[in-house]
This record gives structure tokens, C-alpha cells and sequence, in this order.
């Protein structure tokens, strides 16, 4: 599990492309301290589990699908990528949270600079929009951001200064790629809100239990 707040910006040293899994390896330093084989770091937003490391590159397995289904199978050498060490218990939430999880690919639509931020607007993949809504939390590149505007099959999120200084998404144009993850609040009550027959005082209970802790951990913090 990840809130969303990039720790660095590592750099592709190589995707080594192989049947079924592909090795990536990313230069670090940050991330690389107390990271061992075994830990999850969100490369992209894209949860991937350590698979080797040296004083300065962490490598990780990857499998097709992951390639196929998130932007990672694009990366080339030299390429910037947002990086997260996994959270720790107890620890401070400044983002939301968020699994690693990817569940979709979009595409950078437009980008317009205004005095002091910039508004990206995101094309969304089929089958997201209901996921996005205006305040809501969405990842982009594991990013943690707040919906701006949304329109049929897009939306918008705003940038601050900070944002595109510590993050990749400050490089970002028309055409380019980005991860998606959607709220994982909105997609425990659209399941619930799917199934009625199957909400009892036992479910209820269970779901506020996965719930609560997820809105108590958010504050009112204004995310960029």
C-alpha cells in the first residue's frame, strides 16, 4: 500500500525483455535506502516487488501483463520515473490511499500553464469515468491527486508548482502516456451500490470497516 506521495524521480537504466518477465532496472537514491529484495516500491504507481539491488540501482520482475496493461512496457533507458517506497504501519497518510494497482492507461490531452499551475486534462480509458468525480482522489503515475473537472470520458487535475518540480508529471505533454488508479472508496461503494441484495448489517459493517480508516487517514490537506 502507497499514499501517493513521490519520494524521488529515478532514472531507467535498462528493460531487459525476456519470455514472460522482463527485468527493470531503475536508477536510485532515496529509494534505495533500507529497501531490500522482497519490499514493494510503486515505479509509476505500478506496485513492483524488489528483486536485486546495488549502492545505486533497484531491479524488479516484471510480468506481460504488466507491460501490457500499464505504461511501463514504453520505458526506454534514460526515461524518468516517480518512485514510493511502500507505507509503513503507523505512518503519516499525506495523500490517499493507494494499491499499486493500475487500471488503466491514459493519454495526455492537454496541457494548459496558468499564473502559478497547471491544468492537465486526462483521456480516460472505457469503463473509468464512473470511478472519477469532481473532489475525488485519483493517482496519476502515482501521483496523488484531486479531481478537477470531468467531462464525458475526461478529466482534469491541477498542478501545482511542487507537483511538477518532484514529480514526472511536470514533464508531461500532449500524447503522452500516464497510469490511472481510481479511488479505491469509490470502487467499494459502487460494488456495494451493485448489489443490493447482498447489503446486510454484517456486509455494512465490514465495508465501514475497510472504509473508515481510509477517510480518517485523509484530513482536509489540499493535494497538487
Amino acid at each position: 500500500m502507497f499514499n501517493g506521495i513521490v519520494e524521488e524521480i529515478g532514472i531507467v537504466d535498462a528493460l531487459e525483455r525476456r519470455k514472460n518477465l522482463s527485468v527493470l532496472k531503475v536508477c536510485a537514491r532515496k529509494v534505495l535506502q533500507g529497501t531490500k529484495p522482497g519490499d514493494s516500491v510503486a515505479v509509476d504507481g505500478v506496485c513492483l516487488t524488489v528483486i536485486d539491488k546495488n549502492k545505486d540501482v533497484l531491479a524488479f520482475d516484471m510480468m506481460r501483463e504488466t507491460l501490457e496493461k500499464t505504461s511501463l512496457g514504453r520505458l526506454r533507458r534514460g526515461d524518468q520515473v516517480n518512485l514510493e517506497r511502500a507505507l509503513k504501519a503507523g505512518g503519516r497518510v499525506s495523500g490517499h490511499f493507494v494499491t499499486g494497482h493500475i487500471d488503466g492507461v491514459g493519454r495526455v490531452e492537454q496541457r494548459i500553464t496558468e499564473v502559478n499551475y497547471e491544468e492537465l486534462s486526462i483521456r480516460l480509458p472505457k469503463g473509468l469515468g464512473k470511478y472519477i468525480v469532481p473532489k475525488g482522489s485519483v493517482a496519476l503515475d502515482g501521483v496523488s491527486l484531486t479531481v478537477g473537472k470531468v467531462g464525458k470520458g475526461r478529466f482534469s487535475v491541477y498542478l501545482i508548482p511542487f507537483t511538477t518540480r518532484v514529480t514526472t508529471l511536470g514533464a508531461k505533454k500532449k500524447g503522452d502516456w500516464v497510469n490511472i488508479e481510481t479511488d479505491i472508496l469509490a470502487k467499494y461503494l459502487l460494488s456495494a451500490r451493485a448489489q443490493p441484495r447482498r447489503i446486510t448489517p454484517t456486509s455494512m459493517a465490514k465495508l465501514s470497516k475497510r472504509i473508515l480508516p481510509y477517510l480518517t487517514s485523509r484530513g482536509n490537506g489540499i493535494k497538487g
